[in-house]
């Protein structure tokens, strides 16, 4: 009598709600770290330009930047009137008292020797060309003053430039508020104790100093 030996063959079903459940948690994963990288990028693009102490000045890797040494501290009455070299100037000789740049946007021109006094205590002052700079461009532009100290911005009537940027010794003009340069001078400059006489000094009022 022959025997004859049944083969049991076990067959388990695929685990698809496993599959699909690790999917799900993969592709999500992989959507919050796209989403950080693309959120958090321009704040790592800026955090490149910080100074540190092997890079104190960070800005003179800016294409277009200008700089130049100024002396400190050389005051002039309120009745007088300095014959700067450069436009906007950035620097040199500058009224005893210093136009408020703890955030402000002024809606007309400013005496300069009063702006340059406040880039004596480390503030940047964005300048624009009012018949080149309107609607959304000078809307970015003064996202990027209202509410944070120790910058100012104002109307440069003539401006060469429709957009200029000063900082203590330093200058960079560009053509539109997209341009990437204008955050990286921000962040290289704006209370950079490394650029500027006058470190700790006050920016949120007028005074003699």
């Amino acid at each position: 009598m022959k025997s004859a030996r049944n083969s049991v063959v076990s067959q388990r079903g695929v685990p698809w709600g496993t599959i699909v459940a690790v999917v799900a948690v993969v592709a999500l994963a992989a959507a919050v770290v796209t989403y950080y990288m693309v959120q958090s990028a321009p704040k790592r693009a800026a955090a490149a330009w910080a100074p540190t102490a092997d890079n104190p000045d960070p800005s003179l890797k800016i294409p277009g930047i200008v700089t130049t040494q100024y002396k400190g501290s050389v005051h002039i009455l309120p009745t007088e009137r300095v014959a700067y070299d450069k436009t906007p100037p950035y620097g040199g000789p500058h009224d005893g008292y210093w136009a408020a740049c703890n955030g402000i946007v002024y809606p007309k021109a400013v005496r300069s020797e009063n702006m340059v006094h406040a880039l004596e205590h480390g503030a940047v002052w964005i300048t624009y060309n009012p018949a080149q700079v309107t609607g959304d461009g000078l809307d970015k532009l003064k996202k990027r003053v209202e509410g944070k100290q120790y910058t100012m911005m104002s109307p440069y009537p003539g401006l060469d430039k429709p957009i200029s940027l000063q900082s203590w010794g330093h200058q960079l003009k560009v053509d539109n508020a997209d341009d990437q340069r204008i955050d990286e001078f921000i962040t290289a400059l704006r209370t950079n104790q490394n650029t500027y006489p006058e470190v700790g000094a006050s920016c949120d009022a007028l005074g003699a100093g």
